[in-house]
């Protein structure tokens, strides 16, 4: 599979060939790396809600996502009681799924615990793969390790290949398609990310 040439002349990733949100979200952000735990926890919580659902729905609902979860700071997220619960899943700004709202608060109180320890950055990082990765795969041997890691740690929703969008979407690896402009940019070269 390699990159497609849109409207404007310049080669993406298939998905984000058309303009839009898409688009904007693949040339400004996604493969790009991230920096701080609220980064991180906001980029595993967006991928276990768009299981089942399209990322394009994610993007729409993420100011909601940020206002409802105190741009994801784990901390707060990990103070929510029932009546946060309650509340959440009356929002119709977000994804109202229980387990998912569930489970953004379990990994909030998992994310604060981790600090003790290595981190919740540090434990992803830690899990880079140490050589080519295949395009058209949608779990690698480095996405099943860090969904075993994350699970012994208290963290759910967090299967292989909701690990493997998580890397692709923070840069652990070079997601891009040959043939893509953003291909084989380290991330020094990557357009900024933009602000929140």
């Amino acid at each position: 599979m390699d990159a497609v040439q849109g409207e404007d002349g310049i080669g993406r990733c298939p998905w984000a060939g058309g303009p839009g949100p898409m688009r904007d979200y693949h040339d400004t952000e996604w493969g790009s790396r991230v920096d701080g735990e609220s980064a991180y926890f906001e980029r595993l919580t967006l991928e276990a809600f768009q299981s089942g659902l399209s990322w394009s729905t994610i993007l729409a609902k993420r100011p909601a996502f940020r206002r409802a979860f105190h741009d994801f700071d784990a901390e707060k997220v990990a103070a929510f009681t029932d009546e946060d619960h309650a509340r959440l899943m009356a929002d119709a700004g977000i994804v109202r799924n229980r387990l998912k709202i569930s489970a953004t608060i379990t990994n909030a109180r998992a994310t604060v615990a981790l600090r003790e320890a290595e981190g919740l950055e540090a434990l992803v990082l830690a899990h880079i793969p140490a050589g080519p990765v295949d395009h058209g795969a949608t779990t690698s041997p480095e996405s099943i390790a860090l969904s075993k890691a994350l699970k012994r740690r208290g963290f759910v929703f967090v299967g292989p290949t909701t690990m493997y969008a998580l890397m692709q979407a923070i840069g652990i690896f070079d997601p891009h398609l040959p043939g893509c402009f953003r291909a084989g940019l380290s991330p020094a070269q990557q357009p900024p990310q933009p602000a929140r």
